[in-house]
């Protein structure tokens, strides 16, 4: 049986190579039937925004590959509520559907995989 993986993505969509990263480990896992769930957590929860505009700096857009995650089998998509509050985000400027969690249930998220990747 497959051990079941995290993926917590920490960074905003291009401070970095770590959201594109997390994506691409997350689309890859899912191709292969791993047991896959995504964290959006502290400026990871940008990724989520519908507002980007990634051409302004000359950078592809990050919604398509967010949209195909359900569709690589990596439907269990989470995202921490105070980073959510923090960064003024509601659930109608979000391009995903994602559970939102308190601190304690992030915690016990943490608990239910096997491995944790963090980017």
């Amino acid at each position: 049986m497959s051990k079941s993986l995290l993926i917590i993505s920490r960074q905003a969509p291009w401070s970095g190579p770590g959201a594109r990263e997390a994506l691409d480990i997350a689309l890859a896992g899912g191709a292969f039937d791993l047991p896959i769930g995504m964290l959006f957590l502290d400026d990871g929860v940008f990724q989520l925004s519908k507002t980007q505009q990634p051409g302004a700096l000359q950078q592809k857009d990050l919604g398509a590959n967010l949209q195909a995650l359900p569709m690589f089998g990596v439907e269990h998509l989470y995202a921490s509520q105070r980073s959510l509050a923090e960064r003024g985000l509601s659930d109608s400027e979000l391009n995903l559907p994602v559970e939102r969690l308190d601190d304690n249930a992030l915690t016990n998220l943490l608990d239910h995989y096997d491995q944790v990747i963090t980017l």
